[in-house]
């Protein structure tokens, strides 16, 4: 996946799609995450980002899915502040 003009849909409860624009990917563990942003954020300087993380589906498929548990968040985040050098991920 290239990170640059790397999109993702992700379906909310009432399946409406939401678009994403990955900013980052990395692998810990075995499992990937994604660093996205919402392509409809209204402001630059303050974007809403998410950390989502592939779940594995049947037949070879993959989904992502909204990190929610705390401890794996900031494990996460401080992972992709990192990466980013410069760029502060706050969640």
């Amino acid at each position: 996946m290239s990170k640059k003009d790397s999109k993702i849909l992700f379906l909310d409860d009432d399946g409406q799609e939401i678009e994403f624009n990955v900013i980052e990917q990395t692998t810990i563990a075995g499992r990937t995450y994604l660093l996205v942003e919402d392509c409809e954020a209204s402001s630059e300087d303050e974007s809403v980002v998410l950390i989502m993380k592939e779940v594995q589906l049947e037949d070879d498929y993959v989904s992502y899915e909204i990190v929610e548990d705390d401890k794996e968040l900031d494990m996460i985040s401080d992972i992709f502040n990192a990466l980013l050098d410069g760029l502060e991920v706050s969640l």
